[in-house]
């Protein structure tokens, strides 16, 4: 599955594939409306089956939206792992690459990126979430392992990246901020504000 939005209109149903029927039609309305249009009854309706089909896979509500979270999470982490297959060995260069593959995603897809920190909605005991998400919090730990910082530990320059790149994505789409660019370098602002953090995260190797 893509991690770019897909926005269709019907979701065919194939007999013995309900789950994937029942997680397509979720994933649609997702993106097209948000996590509040993401209801039992409507997505039984987008994939059409009874509304009470979904319960032989999805206890609740809850449990459909983690099924979501996690498999968005699941997709973003392959995405990092293969853009940073394909990056060089300094570690701004591999830093940047993964900061660019969460702005990329969240930007693209804010309904998607919306739902993955709605703690409110989601069971965060879920196994499939946790391993999910730890999936990405694990390799950017296991990139700055890889470089030593005399100054901080891995997790405190992993919070600080996370932070950032979280707080810009939010602020975008919820419109708090427009794109831009540095009046400096002429980088995307995106861009922009990677550079900025980097030389305290990474290091900033010359």
């Amino acid at each position: 599955m893509s991690i770019s939005p897909r926005a269709r209109r019907e979701i065919p149903y194939h007999h013995g594939n309900l789950k994937e029927a029942l997680m397509d039609a979720a994933f649609a309305l997702l993106d097209e409306d948000g996590a509040d249009a993401v209801t039992i009854r409507a997505v039984a309706r987008r994939a059409g089956v009874t509304h009470a089909a979904p319960a032989n896979h999805f206890a609740d509500r809850r449990a459909l939206l983690t099924a979501l979270a996690a498999r968005v999470f699941a997709d973003l982490a392959r995405e990092i792992g293969r853009r940073l297959s394909r990056a060089g060995g300094g570690l701004e260069a591999r830093l940047r690459v993964f900061a660019d593959a969460v702005l990329r995603f969240g930007l693209a897809s804010p309904n998607r990126y919306r739902l993955i920190w709605r703690w409110d909605a989601l069971d965060g005991r879920d196994a499939a979430l946790q391993q999910s998400m730890d999936a990405i919090y694990d390799r950017l730990i296991a990139e700055l392992s890889a470089h030593g910082s005399p100054a901080l530990d891995p997790h405190s320059r992993a919070i600080a990246l996370w932070s950032m790149v979280h707080g810009y994505v939010s602020m975008r789409i919820e419109g708090n901020l427009v794109p831009g660019r540095d009046a400096v370098t002429g980088e995307p602002r995106e861009k922009a504000i990677v550079t900025a953090l980097l030389g305290g995260i990474g290091g900033r190797e010359r």
